[in-house]
């Protein structure tokens, strides 16, 4: 039944989702023309805001990239892919390497989510050498864990709110991840998450007649080739001392800002983290010089589409449009209901706008002030909007698009499974930011 379902589903989205580029261009006329024919603002005026702020998100943009690059890096390291490989042969059934590969993949996109868009589709082909299993499915239980990136330990927007200088601290100062991601509700969602995403998974196996199989010879990776060492500059690249005295003094660096100083989780201590974890377990930087130049063209997109959103951003709160927005919505929301509201919309901008970071520099305009004028609780609305972008995922492929190159499947390939599980967490979290 459930493969009946989502049939026209992936049939409807191949046909009329276009390119992620194409949603940021089209939500900059539509916030242009609304500033126009909403606000009255001018065509030139409009124009002026959204060129001045162009380039506001510059750093921001940097942060949000290097989540994804050193996220790759780490996971495709040589002690992680070992990991994996052991992992996948504790798998003895079609049914068992579904479960085994959504929870690995749910834990590591809790802790980071380029990692864990990376670490699923290596561990999916892990699995499929191994057992004989629907490869949609199993590719599709991969990306399905990322449903909870933005509640972990990578979250952008409770790291962002974390962050000093971050560009609201006007309005709401800076926010402990102990209001945000360790905060009970948010804690129950993740919980009722990794229950409920591999049942999902599992119950969607298709019969044996219906499934469709890879050649496990097709997954085995290409040898690489190591030449002679001839040159003094090849002999730096592959010194693993040279990685050492850079990666040893970076850890030491993170555990006196944890123990010593007490210091808290944010973007750019994410990035530290795991930058220097691949240092270190890359062993040489020529194997880690490999690993960046692979990641970095998972990155594209963010390069091109941040400027634009911080244009979008700028015509939003200079034309006045985020204020009417926000007068509007609370017009109708409560401090109770406006959590789920948030979480609602943001799941529809994240079709236009599918980055947490992107998508906060658009919506935070819109939420804080409803939340402050309604007096709710400003990190559950926070953590609203950054459900409400990890939650359509699900149907939006722009984040799908390492793991499909990885895999080497399309979205149409393993959308029609992830629509049935956008359904069902969509229900769980909205419970969970209403009532937990």
């Amino acid at each position: 039944m459930l493969k009946m379902i989502s049939k026209p589903a992936v049939k409807l989205v191949e046909r009329y989702l276009p390119d992620p580029y194409i949603f940021v261009l089209l939500l900059t006329i539509v916030a242009a023309v609304a500033a126009i024919a909403v606000e009255r603002q001018t065509p030139l005026a409009v124009m002026r805001m959204w060129g001045d702020g162009f380039w506001g998100l510059l750093t921001f943009s940097m942060q949000m990239l290097l989540v994804l690059v050193t996220g790759f890096m780490l996971a495709s390291s040589p002690p992680v892919k070992r990991m994996l490989q052991k992992l996948a042969g504790t798998a003895k059934s079609a049914g068992g390497a579904i479960i085994l590969v959504t929870l690995v993949s749910l834990a590591a996109s809790w802790i980071n989510w380029g990692f864990g868009l990376v670490v699923g589709a290596l561990f999916a082909k892990e699995l499929a050498r191994l057992v004989r299993v629907d490869y949609r499915l199993l590719v599709a239980s991969a990306y399905s864990g990322f449903i909870v990136w933005h509640g972990g330990l990578a979250g952008s927007i409770p790291l962002t709110i974390a962050t000093e200088g971050h560009f609201t601290v006007d309005q709401i100062g800076v926010i402990s991840t102990s209001s945000t991601i360790f905060a009970f509700f948010n804690l129950a969602i993740v919980v009722c998450l990794f229950i409920a995403v591999p049942l999902v998974n599992r119950l969607m196996l298709p019969d044996e007649k219906d499934s469709v199989y890879i050649d496990s010879q097709l997954l085995e990776d290409e040898p690489v080739s190591q030449g002679r060492i001839t040159r003094p500059a090849e002999r730096l690249e592959n010194s693993m001392a040279l990685s050492l005295l850079v990666g040893v003094p970076g850890l030491l660096f993170l555990l006196d800002h944890f123990i010593l100083r007490n210091g808290g989780l944010n973007l750019n201590i994410v990035n530290f983290l795991f930058l220097f974890l691949a240092i270190v377990l890359h062993r040489t930087p020529r194997n880690l010089l490999t690993s960046l130049n692979e990641a970095v063209k998972g990155g594209a997109g963010i390069v091109i589409q941040f400027p634009f959103y911080a244009g979008i951003m700028a015509i939003m709160v200079q034309s006045g449009l985020a204020q009417s927005m926000s007068e509007w919505l609370i017009s109708f929301a409560t401090a109770t209901s406006l959590p789920f509201w948030s979480f609602l919309s943001a799941g529809i901008v994240n079709l236009f706008v599918p980055s947490g970071g992107g998508q906060w520099a658009v919506q935070a305009p819109v939420m804080l002030p409803a939340a402050q004028a309604l007096g709710a609780d400003i990190s559950r609305v926070a953590m609203a909007v950054a459900w409400g972008d990890a939650w359509t995922n699900l149907l939006q492929p722009f984040w799908a698009l390492p793991v499909l190159a990885i895999a080497g499947l399309k979205a149409k390939d393993i959308m029609g499974f992830c629509l049935i599980q956008l359904l069902i967490t969509g229900i769980i979290i909205s419970v969970g930011l209403v009532w937990f």
